[in-house]
């Protein structure tokens, strides 16, 4: 894994292997509905990630399951509408998640320019 060196100190960015997401056997001809394995996540990512792509009305189901706690992997399954497939919803998905996360830290740091923020002593 590498750092990229335009990251500051603090925060380390890395570059995600090709191995991290692995499609299970048993996705179906019209590739509609498939399990994805992400590899060295859990729940954080999972509830996060099926919450986004279930913003898409091409989405029929998408759940997530950890397969065992010793197992460092989660499955999350999707099944779209025949508009649209499982590789696309996960993309958008993960665009999506991404989007949400750069508003979110966006309004963060806009009230801490602003001072807008409570301070506990």
């Amino acid at each position: 894994m590498e750092v990229t060196e335009s990251a500051p100190s603090y925060i380390a960015v890395l570059e995600v292997p090709e191995e991290k997401i692995e499609i299970l056997p048993g996705a179906s001809a019209d590739l509609t509905s498939m399990t994805f394995s992400i590899k060295e996540e859990d729940h954080t990512l999972g509830n996060a990630l099926r919450w986004a792509i279930m913003q898409n009305a091409q989405v029929d189901f998408c759940g997530y399951s950890i397969p065992h706690p010793s197992e460092a992997k989660t499955n999350l399954r999707i099944q779209t509408t025949d508009r649209s497939n499982s590789i696309d919803a996960m993309g958008k998905g993960l665009d999506d998640l991404r989007s949400v996360c750069q508003i979110i830290k966006g309004k963060f740091q806009q009230r801490l320019r602003e001072g807008n923020y409570a301070r506990t002593e």
